[in-house]
């Protein structure tokens, strides 16, 4: 078989996505997805109020029931229909490529206001040298800071904080250096630096702070057990959700990273290396947390669950006063606030990815064009609405209503549209096998298709009537505002996401170009079988060559296959691109 590269014209027509090195590069990149803000500021917290140590049971539980079965899930979309969140759900069924779109504006809106809490972190590093808050951490947070309006005072304006503006612009400027670069020099490289800074930056946290005073005070909170708790459901939803978002699934980060791998790759192995690495560093956050927070009850006198918060409370007003009080606080401040830096720019870097590889896709753009043409409106957009006095509200909103419901409803609508409607599971898991460490069972199956939706629905519902009961608007904003940029916001997605997905694509688009590294667009004909509706038209393609069409006899292949149909496999697998032919785009 001939070596010599393929003529131009043929080269014109691949798609120009990137791809990584090997294994090593993209597990690193999903580690750097995975590890963010949420594994620092927010496990810290849901462990302590689920019971302690006892919550470690059902956090476990959650892994491998939710978490990882549903990072397979995305690792299988992705890496066999080689596309970007949209492109690969239309290649799986042609009218699920509105949930890729859903996915894809979720990320919008996510990636914009991330932005902010880095450029917050950045400005706080700085700060915390010489300690600029004083002796009044929130104060300063809400008030010399960020100048925030809160309650029913929440309006729309534009009066900028001039610290927030100029780094902001700087966190900007560096992802889309960044993304520019491509998947190996970019996304694969910075994670590969960063993730090892990262964690050599926090066990130096940790050590520091397990000598402070009072720190065994603070550990002994987080992990004494409360067996009591285990008995109380919404302990248990805890522990799914903090699975569930601190992993990154259904936002279309891990769909797009597996579509970048090469075709032999170990996903089920690479699967368990990311979720464990995950969970290992919401453990370390844990210990260096609340030894930090030990530390500030015993110096205010107070018992320690009156100082335990999470998110924006315990970033910028808890962490500041400890390290005001804290021997050696600047170091403390450097290292926690620089650990958030480092954890929020690789997350941003994936969740902004998804947007890019989308885009490229759709309008068949090289990677420089599509990084420009999706960050500079971004970086706009983020750069006017967020380091304002009303940025903090829009933030809190957004993040609640969007990334809350927004995820959870995308993973509930796959999910079931996986193992109800398309009946693909079966398919994927073979896919996943086919190169995995250990093979999944039907068991995966049943984790994708009955806990993972179950848990998912119970926890928006239980979400949306504690909201809808409450006497006033989310967070005691205007409601006009809760309605605007929260249930707003939440529906208009899914209204144009589905919208997108009736457009039909561009001549010069990537829906029918094999990927860049000569990999078919799409699977074997006897396993896409099960995917495919009846009387769909398969084309073999052998060294570009059109085939005679041949007409698949049913919906449903399970584990065998006719002649003809093992025939056409074989023969794409050896020599060409293998595409669904379908009516209209």
């Amino acid at each position: 078989m001939s070596s010599s590269p393929a003529p131009a014209d043929q080269q014109r027509t691949r798609a120009n996505r990137g791809a990584f090195s090997g294994r090593s590069a993209f597990i690193f990149a999903a580690i750097g997805s995975a590890v963010g803000l949420g594994n620092i500021w927010r496990f810290p917290a849901v462990a302590y109020e689920g019971g302690g140590g006892a919550f470690m049971i059902p956090y476990l539980v959650a892994l491998l029931t939710a978490g990882i079965p549903l990072l397979f899930v995305d690792y299988a979309i992705g890496h066999r229909w080689r596309g970007s969140a949209p492109l690969a759900w239309r290649r799986l069924k042609r009218w699920t490529e509105f949930i890729g779109w859903w996915q894809v504006l979720i990320c919008v809106i996510i990636g914009g206001y991330y932005a902010l809490i880095i450029a917050w972190s950045l400005n706080y590093m700085v700060f915390s040298v010489s300690q600029k808050w004083g002796d009044d951490a929130e104060g300063f947070f809400f008030g010399d800071f960020t100048k925030s309006l809160q309650g029913t005072d929440v309006s729309i304006g534009f009066d900028y904080v001039g610290p927030v503006l100029l780094t902001i612009l700087l966190v900007w400027v560096a992802v889309i250096i960044t993304l520019a670069l491509g998947v190996e020099s970019g996304i694969a490289k910075t994670s590969m630096i960063f993730i090892p800074l990262l964690v050599v930056m926090f066990v130096i946290l940790v050590v520091r702070a397990l000598f402070l005073p009072g720190a065994i005070t603070g550990l002994n909170a987080l992990f004494e057990p409360n067996w009591a708790a285990l008995t109380k459901p919404s302990v248990w939803i805890a522990a799914y959700g903090q699975i569930f978002f601190s992993l990154s699934v259904a936002f279309g980060i891990m769909l797009t990273y597996a579509s970048y791998l090469k075709k032999k790759t170990d996903l089920t192995g690479s699967g368990l290396v990311v979720g464990f690495a995950n969970s290992s560093f919401e453990i370390l956050a844990g210990i260096g947390v609340f030894s930090a927070l030990g530390f500030m009850a015993q110096a205010q006198g107070v018992n320690i669950q009156e100082v335990v918060t999470d998110g924006i409370g315990l970033a910028f007003i808890a962490f500041p006063t400890i390290i005001s009080q804290a021997p050696g606080g600047a170091l403390i401040g450097v290292l926690f606030f620089g650990s958030l830096v480092l954890a929020g720019f690789t997350s941003l870097v994936s969740i902004i990815e998804v947007i890019v590889s989308a885009v490229q896709d759709k309008f068949g753009l090289s990677r420089i064009p599509g990084t420009l043409v999706v960050l500079l409106p971004m970086a706009i957009g983020s750069t006017l609405l967020f380091p304002t006095t009303m940025g903090l509200a829009l933030l809190d909103t957004l993040d609640n209503f969007v990334n809350s419901y927004g995820i959870v409803g995308a993973a509930l609508v796959s999910t079931i549209a996986l193992g109800y409607i398309i009946r693909g599971l079966p398919t994927l898991r073979d896919h996943l096998n086919f190169k995995g460490t250990f093979r999944l069972g039907t068991g995966w199956e049943t984790c994708v298709k009955v806990i993972a939706p179950l848990v998912l629905g119970v926890t928006m519902i239980l979400s949306i009537v504690e909201l809808l009961s409450a006497d006033t608007a989310y967070s005691g904003y205007p409601n006009w505002f809760v309605n605007v940029f929260g249930w707003g916001m939440a529906i208009a997605l899914v209204i144009v996401a589905i919208a997108i997905s009736l457009l039909p694509w561009p001549a010069g688009s990537n829906k029918d170009r094999p990927d860049s590294d000569g990999d078919s667009i799409a699977p074997p004909v006897v396993t896409d079988a099960v995917l495919t509706s009846p009387g769909t038209v398969l084309e073999v393609t052998p060294g570009g060559a059109p085939a005679t069409p041949q007409e698949l006899r049913s919906p449903q292949v399970s584990g065998s296959a006719d002649g003809a149909a093992a025939g056409s496999r074989d023969q794409a697998l050896a020599t060409g691109a293998l595409r669904e032919t379908e009516g209209g785009n």
